[in-house]
């Protein structure tokens, strides 16, 4: 098989630039090692910045998001059993995210990708990345019993943390970053209308807690756990006891309870490999780094990464120019960079650290007073939450 550039990974970042290859005439196949029913599976979070939504428009896949995706001007900050509203609108000049599951992205760009006829192969599996290093590179897999290999111009490596895309990478040219967080969040999903209409960030002497929603219907919260709970020791009112204490009076008296339809345990780290480009081979997403959820930043960098790499990819095509290729791992980590520190910094912020102490959590209660009184900090806040603006 012969196609301009395969894709490894069927994820929202690999599906996103696909479409945005297809849209300019690129031929490109997507190669993904589990099924789409599986893919589909996978609960996410699901927080858009504007520059998210606006590429899902650009690609004419707007129409179910806008009807039933819910739109957040603000978020809500609790702390000494109070709650206060941060205005992120009227913040950064109108500026807002919406709330739409990661899943239903996905879903969207499945539909999109199966409706033009593009090429996406699931359930391969031993895919191998060979001679990216050269004007020829090669992507093997075996499907069904049977080898296959695909000649390409470049490989764009969508394929996770875990994926082959980044192992494959020469490791002597390869830096990594990492921060592991001494804690995970305890996550129940559950068919019960939301605590607020928009997400409820807490800080508390028991540890932290979100509340946050898929839709007007279904809920998604979080507890700060130890790493070393079990999902098996929480049971649901058990959780939602615990989600109780840690939320203002009010919010934890009308909170609507019930049965969990998911329960997991994630552990929360931050990561950056760097550079994100070896030869023809690109990483993007979770591929290249990795956020704490408490920014809500992980799907968004992965749509950049890919909005900058599609973008590089065209100007080689229609204008036979490398200077976007080129200056796609400047341009992704210095946006990424910058994410990275506003996740680690909220949360740092929102998080009882097991060395904290009574010190630490007058700290960050006394930073968060200050960011509840200063419209500068504030904005700060607002501006990275709703997304900072892209490069040219």
């Amino acid at each position: 098989m012969r196609t301009q550039v395969a894709i490894i990974g069927a994820g929202p970042s690999g599906l996103l630039l696909g479409q945005l290859l297809h849209q300019v005439g690129i031929d490109a196949v997507v190669i993904e090692q589990r099924s789409g029913d599986y893919v589909l599976g996978r609960i996410r979070a699901g927080v858009l910045e504007q520059g998210t939504i606006d590429l899902m428009d650009q690609l004419g896949l707007g129409e179910r998001m806008h009807a039933e995706g819910l739109v957040h001007g603000g978020i809500n900050l609790g702390f000494r059993n109070t709650r206060q509203r941060i205005d992120m609108q009227a913040l950064t000049g109108g500026k807002q995210v919406m709330v739409y599951g990661q899943t239903e992205v996905t879903r969207d760009l499945m539909d999109a990708r199966a409706a033009c006829g593009a090429k996406t192969v699931y359930q391969a599996q031993n895919v191998r990345l060979h001679d990216f290093d050269g004007a020829r590179p090669r992507v093997t897999y075996t499907k069904d019993g049977v080898n296959h290999e695909v000649e390409c111009d470049f490989i764009a490596g969508c394929d996770g943390y875990h994926g082959v895309s980044r192992a494959s990478a020469p490791q002597a040219a390869l830096r990594t970053y990492e921060k592991v967080y001494p804690f995970g969040w305890l996550g129940v999903l559950s068919d019960t209308p939301p605590a607020a209409h928009e997400l409820i960030y807490s800080n508390h002497e028991r540890g932290f807690a979100l509340c946050s929603m898929r839709s007007e219907t279904r809920s998604r919260y979080y507890v700060q756990c130890s790493l070393d709970d079990k999902v098996e020791q929480w049971s649901d009112q058990a959780f939602w006891d615990e989600l109780r204490r840690r939320l203002d009076p009010a919010v934890a008296e009308a909170m609507v309870t019930g049965p969990s339809i998911e329960k997991s345990i994630a552990p929360l780290r931050s990561f950056v490999a760097e550079p994100m480009r070896f030869g023809r081979l690109f990483l993007a997403g979770d591929a290249a780094h990795i956020v704490p959820p408490t920014g809500a930043k992980g799907l968004n960098l992965a749509a950049s990464d890919v909005r900058y790499l599609a973008r590089g990819l065209t100007e080689f095509y229609a204008d036979k120019s490398e200077a976007g290729i080129d200056a796609y791992s400047d341009r992704c980590l210095r946006r990424v960079w910058k994410a990275v520190r506003f996740s680690w910094w909220f949360t740092s912020l929102m998080h009882k650290f097991p060395d904290g102490g009574e010190f630490g959590q007058k700290i960050q209660e006394a930073e968060i007073g200050y960011l509840l009184g200063s419209t500068a900090a504030s904005t700060a806040l607002a501006e990275n939450y709703v997304g900072l603006p892209y490069e040219v």
